[in-house]
């Protein structure tokens, strides 16, 4: 919530919802997530977005924090034409499914039992590689993003957003590293604790 006053005392609406599955939305996709199914919930916003008449005027940016960015990706990947008038987008937190198991793994000290893990969430799940990650999708991103990202996060590791960075193909792009913790939380009350950089990214290019 603070997020929303912050960003509604710069002088922007916010239009923001629960993916599915998630928070108070309804289930869909027998319950399983992925940025593929979520990808459809980015898309669905925008045209919601050009559709109401309170927000059919308005200029189009994006705030897609964790999974968000991840579909948010995928949805420019999926539908490039929903992303022609957003400006925009500020992108905090990324990760890869893979880069996060490999982690937990490491943790309990069965690095070696990655492939047979994935391979079960396959199985469970049918979601593959190309939809557990955003890095593939990332060469799809047309519009100026901002990525940040706790550099030693103990849930992923520096090297699987650096390469979400490396693939986005437009030169209008900026990557921040939050040093000095290991705790992923830290990234997601970076805006609350440091907006200036991305409220001049989102004045910069709505403005």
């Amino acid at each position: 919530m603070e997020d929303y006053r912050i960003l509604h005392d710069a002088g922007y609406h916010v239009l923001t919802y629960d993916f599915r599955n998630q928070g108070q939305s309804g289930q869909g996709n027998g319950g399983v997530g992925g940025q593929g199914f979520m990808a459809r919930d980015v898309a669905g916003s925008l045209r919601f977005a050009r559709a109401d008449a309170r927000t059919k005027d308005l200029t189009i940016g994006l705030f897609s924090r964790c999974q968000g960015a991840n579909a948010s990706m995928y949805a420019m990947h999926l539908w490039p034409e929903q992303f022609d008038d957003v400006r925009c987008m500020v992108a905090p937190q990324p990760l890869s499914m893979h880069a996060t198991l490999a982690r937990a793994l490491e943790a309990m000290g069965m690095p070696e039992r990655l492939a047979q893990l994935e391979h079960e969430i396959r199985l469970a799940s049918s979601l593959t590689h190309e939809v557990t990650t955003p890095i593939p999708a990332a060469g799809s991103v047309r519009v100026p993003t901002f990525l940040y990202q706790v550099r030693n996060d103990l849930m992923t590791t520096p090297d699987d957003v650096q390469a979400m960075f490396d693939a986005i193909p437009v030169e209008e792009k900026r990557l921040m590293w939050i040093e000095d913790s290991t705790a992923r939380w830290d990234g997601y009350l970076e805006f609350q604790r440091n907006p200036a950089p991305m409220l001049e990214w989102f004045a910069t290019y709505m403005g």
